[in-house]
């Protein structure tokens, strides 16, 4: 009988661990949550408005949700984020595409561009190329034998700067290419009128056009879709698929979060969403800048947090014909959109 007791103790005792169990598994689901193992993240920026998904799934928690210990790593530069994410000093990265990325990834250097951070888009204000505003240029065509602006040889502004030329009939050959190394430093040749046109990105065109030194001849969106920004998994990271996936899931909420705030479009014009106020102050608070220059300059990026993948062969075309890379290299060697896909069925 004593026997037939503790066995019925143990029974009762196992059912209810089971739905404790079952309680607490319903409540993380609830959530939003994930019952993988947690996993700590360190991920690679800049504080630039760009980085606005990531801010928000900080802030909001949406990466606790997925059982992940997300941490910021600072940094002053987009190279050394590469660099570090490729080594393996930071999980995730966050930055442009260049040139010396390309260069990387043909030396041998692995890591994988899973999803979007800010493309060019037609409609929306993200990089433009500006002149002095006296300046006789109306139009890309007459910037023959002018000194344009950029940051960097290899740079985004550097393949901008071609490519515009190229979509009107000029070369590279045609102009002088004048790299100025920051976006400071394109803003006071613009206004000293040391170079003939600078390419700029927001909030940085509309001071400029507001301060009444510069006017937009062209916008980069109109003149092509580019993916100028992505989000980088280092090689060790996108080997744990789980972690991976749970952390697009956590991106891709962001994503959208963003989008429906500051980038819903009614009747062709931009309108502001219902969490418009708090992601502005979101951005505001990671990048160290007042809401209203942030609201100057809210860049494009896709609601889900998808690549122009096709637009990456482009540019690795295009930089490995003007020898700026060594090599051309597939781009399915640094593309993954399949962890992306899988967390947005997810």
């Amino acid at each position: 009988m004593k026997k037939v007791a503790i066995l019925l103790s143990i029974a009762l005792l196992t059912i209810s661990l089971a739905l404790a169990g079952c309680g607490k598994q319903e409540e993380n689901q609830t959530k939003g949550g994930d019952a993988s193992e947690k996993v700590s993240v360190d991920i690679g920026m800049l504080k630039l408005t760009s980085s606005a998904p990531l801010f928000i799934a900080l802030e909001k928690g949406f990466f606790e949700e997925q059982n992940i210990d997300a941490k910021a790593t600072w940094f002053e530069a987009a190279q050394p984020i590469a660099v570090a994410t490729a080594g393996g000093s930071v999980d995730v990265g966050a930055t442009g595409i260049t040139a010396s990325l390309y260069n990387m990834a043909a030396g041998g250097q692995k890591l994988w561009i899973v999803a979007d951070k800010g493309r060019e888009e037609k409609g929306f204000s993200s990089t433009a190329l500006l002149v002095p505003s006296d300046s006789a240029v109306t139009k890309v065509e007459e910037l023959k034998g002018k000194k344009i602006g950029i940051t960097q040889t290899g740079s985004t502004f550097h393949y901008m700067a071609g490519r515009i030329l190229e979509n009107h009939g000029l070369k590279l050959e045609d102009v002088e290419l004048v790299p100025l190394n920051s976006i400071p430093g394109l803003m006071d040749s613009l206004k000293s009128k040391q170079v003939d046109a600078v390419l700029l990105n927001e909030p940085n065109i509309s001071m400029v056009v507001d301060e009444g030194y510069g006017k937009v001849i062209t916008q980069v969106g109109e003149e092509m879709d580019y993916q100028t920004s992505g989000i980088f998994f280092s090689p060790k990271f996108a080997e744990n698929k789980d972690a991976a996936v749970r952390f697009l899931k956590a991106y891709i909420k962001a994503t959208n979060y963003y989008y429906d705030a500051v980038l819903t479009k009614k009747d062709g014009e931009l309108v502001k969403g219902e969490n418009y106020d708090e992601v502005v102050d979101i951005i505001a608070k990671y990048t160290d800048q007042e809401p209203a220059l942030i609201e100057k300059g809210l860049p494009y990026m896709d609601r889900d947090g998808k690549l122009l993948a096709e637009d990456i062969q482009t540019q690795i075309d295009w930089y490995a014909e003007k020898k700026l890379i060594e090599k051309a290299i597939d781009s399915k060697e640094i593309v993954n959109t399949e962890l992306l896909e899988e967390a947005l069925q997810e």
